[in-house]
């Protein structure tokens, strides 16, 4: 692509080798992730026995491939003799693992779908106006497989000084705003990679949620945040923004709110105190719908989404394992949801539901399971009913992490991971059709389709908000995906035996970030780099490479970071 670039607060554009730039240090990240696991014993012997499986594979299927392609639609050797690997990736055993093991990365062998997008053809349809309406043109392309496989990195959004923990376009897709840890909002025009306007979200703490208010003008931005609070800004004479008021208080962090579409001034919020809010941003108190339990027991709640279709339906999901459903004018205080659902075989395991969201009707609903899979439930099937698809292969551990529909008829599912990489399957095949590496620091979180066109943003541990664009002129080669998918495997199922990964794993990840801020923020005061970690029992300090001097042991407080777990 030859315009890929970077720019600056002013829109300036920097060179194209700018893109250079960031890949080799995207690559170096990797390496560097690679050096940190390969510290753990157990990934090392898990390398071991991937390199040896991927050459057998090699040698056999393609003596001229590299170590890390992939041959789609052969079998690899651990898959056991006589496994299921249809279209759709096989069915789960009764323990809803895979045929051939827990281990067994069977995402990988499902045969990709096929085109069904052709430029000849398209133009040739618009042309003779074969088209219905101006728009299918535009849209038939966003949800085809062609713009997902053509996705690459057009921008790095740098403003903040922290994870960035929320985004979200306006209706028309014009502007992007951005909540941190900073406890700022930045306002872009993401096209010329521009910060318009920052402005103080008034929160106390960490940003979790900001979305634009579907109304004319864009002025109204509602946030949430670990504090609790769920507050609205209003676009000032001057074109920027203030934090006016608190619309509603939760008692514990309130990580997500959902707007509505066909009730423009109304936000419903969920939060870690079981509470769910109806908030009308003109009246002065919000409506408290109920509080979710399970049992006796309330329920924190991590995410909640309304159906874009039905403007009174709505699902929530939290620290337990099922997706809820509700409709307004039938809730009750108690909590009882219309219709829940969580896979059969996940009845007695300790996972629960990072975010669940609508597809773009109303018809579908997926989850985000931590420590396990992505699920899919048909929202007309009744209450209790199974999953009717399972994307496998990213890993969901160490942040509340987000997962979203892409296409205007939800034709993929996009997910973040913890190995810093970004995951598209296809939605009814199950095939993981493009994956990108989208986090130098290695957690994916938030992931924001735009609303008219096939553009895609997201954010995570990085200070940094990423624009892809669907401009690479190749297939994406896929290359090092076994491998990947492979360690996200054997690290989900160390954690879940209690092995040591995956709290070195975090510990390592943890110390990362705060050398990072810690470097940053020394840079921009002119200071010399050191960062100070509490351990156990002392403290220590890491020295700039420029600076000659040696750090000397000193004893202080432990600093803290937290991006939305």
């Amino acid at each position: 692509m030859n315009n890929n670039y970077k720019s600056n607060d002013s829109g300036e554009r920097n060179s194209p080798n700018r893109l250079t730039t960031v890949i080799n240090t995207e690559n170096r990240s990797q390496e560097n992730n690679d050096r940190e696991g390969n510290n753990i014993e157990e990934v090392e012997r898990m390398d071991e026995d991937v390199r040896s499986t991927e050459d057998a594979s090699n040698n056999r299927d393609s003596p001229s491939s590299s170590e890390d392609e992939i041959v789609w639609g052969s079998n690899p050797d651990w898959l056991e003799e006589g496994s299921d690997c249809s279209s759709s990736g096989g069915e789960a055993n009764n323990d809803g693992s895979r045929p051939g093991g827990p281990n067994s990365p069977n995402v990988i062998w499902i045969p990709k779908p096929k085109h069904k997008w052709f430029v000849i053809k398209e133009i040739a349809k618009r042309e003779i106006g074969d088209f219905r309406h101006p728009a299918s043109f535009t849209q038939r392309f966003y949800g085809s497989l062609h713009a997902v496989q053509r996705l690459e990195l057009m921008y790095k959004l740098e403003k903040h000084e922290g994870c960035v923990n929320a985004i979200n376009f306006n209706s028309s897709g014009t502007r992007l705003i951005s909540g941190s840890d900073d406890k700022l909002i930045a306002v872009w025009n993401w096209t010329v990679g521009k910060c318009l306007t920052t402005f103080n979200s008034g929160h106390s703490s960490n940003v979790f949620q900001c979305k634009y208010l579907p109304l004319t003008g864009d002025g109204h931005i509602v946030t949430c945040s670990r504090d609790g609070q769920v507050r609205l800004a209003l676009q000032t004479s001057n074109g920027g923004y203030e934090s006016s008021q608190a619309l509603a208080h939760h008692s514990r962090a309130c990580h997500k709110i959902s707007i509505i579409k066909q009730e423009p001034h109304v936000v419903l919020s969920a939060g870690a105190d079981a509470q769910v809010f109806c908030i009308d941003v003109r009246e002065k108190k919000p409506n408290r719908l109920m509080y979710v339990k399970e049992g006796s027991s309330r329920i924190s709640l991590y995410s909640i989404n309304v159906n874009p279709m039905e403007s009174n339906e709505f699902c929530i999901s939290g620290e337990d394992l099922y997706i809820r459903l509700y409709d307004r004018r039938f809730i009750n205080r108690t909590g009882v949801p219309k219709s829940k659902y969580s896979p059969t075989f996940l009845k007695d395991k300790s996972v629960y539901v990072t975010c669940a969201v609508f597809n773009y009707n109303g018809t579908e609903v997926i989850g985000s399971y931590n420590d396990d899979d992505i699920y899919m439930f048909d929202t007309k099937q009744p209450s209790g009913s199974n999953y009717i698809h399972r994307y496998e292969g990213h890993r969901n551990s160490e942040t509340v992490k987000g997962v979203n529909f892409f296409g205007p008829k939800s034709e993929f599912v996009v997910s973040g991971s913890d190995c810093g990489n970004i995951y598209i399957w296809d939605k009814n095949t199950e095939a993981i059709v493009q994956w990108m590496r989208g986090d130098e620091d290695g957690v994916i979180n938030c992931l924001e389709p735009h609303p008219k066109i096939p553009v895609l943003a997201t954010s995570g541990l990085d200070s940094d908000i990423k624009i892809w664009v669907p401009s690479c002129e190749n297939e994406p080669s896929l290359a090092g995906l076994s491998k990947t998918v492979k360690i996200n495997r054997k690290k989900r199922f160390c954690r879940a035996n209690g092995s040591r990964v995956s709290l070195n794993d975090t510990l390592v990840r943890w110390w990362r970030q705060m050398r990072y801020i810690q470097r940053h923020q020394n840079l921009r005061e002119g200071a010399p780099i050191f960062i100070e970690i509490g351990t156990i029992g002392r403290s220590f300090a890491i020295p700039n490479e420029d600076d000659s001097s040696s750090a000397s042991s000193s004893s202080s407080s432990s600093s803290s970071s937290s991006c939305s777990d």
